[in-house]
């Protein structure tokens, strides 16, 4: 087995291979808006952890097709768990399901077309991590919060 070989499974088991757990593209698959969007107790929404999980995967994608690190300490990580007014519509929960569809592909595409030596590089500019640590961290990140998207749909279903 290679990084590339475990980083792919690992991805594939995230999104769209049943395996320990139920995959995100089946659990979102009779999904409905309402239920995205609504509210825990904490104030959480399905919607919202959807795009937490949209901003941190198309951001480290981008970084890594372009084989840098540029870090924004601006970001709060908490306004990466907004809602825009514009998903709590039909059309921009499918547009949601469509970036996620999206950019676990492009990982998956990306890993496989990379070599062992890129994912092996450091970065100095990240704690000197290689790339294939990055990324499995970026995958138990989707992994956990794949798990309180479970726990919040089943919340909703039984009605809070």
């Amino acid at each position: 087995m290679t990084y590339k070989t475990i980083l792919i499974d690992q991805l594939t088991a995230c999104y769209n291979d049943k395996s320990w757990f139920i995959p995100l593209a089946e659990m979102l698959a009779d999904l409905t808006v309402k239920e995205a969007t609504t509210e825990n107790e904490s104030k959480q929404t399905i919607g919202a952890i959807l795009n937490h999980l949209l901003y941190w995967n198309e951001t480290w994608l981008e970084r890594f097709k372009a084989g840098e690190i540029v870090l924004n300490h601006d970001i709060d990580n908490d306004e990466t768990f907004s809602l825009r007014s514009d998903q709590s519509d039909e059309l921009g929960w499918k547009e949601t399901l469509s970036r996620l569809e999206n950019v676990f592909g492009n990982w998956k595409t990306v890993l496989e077309e990379s070599d062992e030596a890129k994912l092996t590089q450091q970065l100095p500019e990240y704690f000197n991590a290689p790339w294939w640590g990055v990324v499995s961290n970026l995958i138990i990140h989707n992994a956990y919060h794949i798990g309180q998207v479970m726990l919040l749909k089943k919340q909703i279903r039984k009605g809070l």
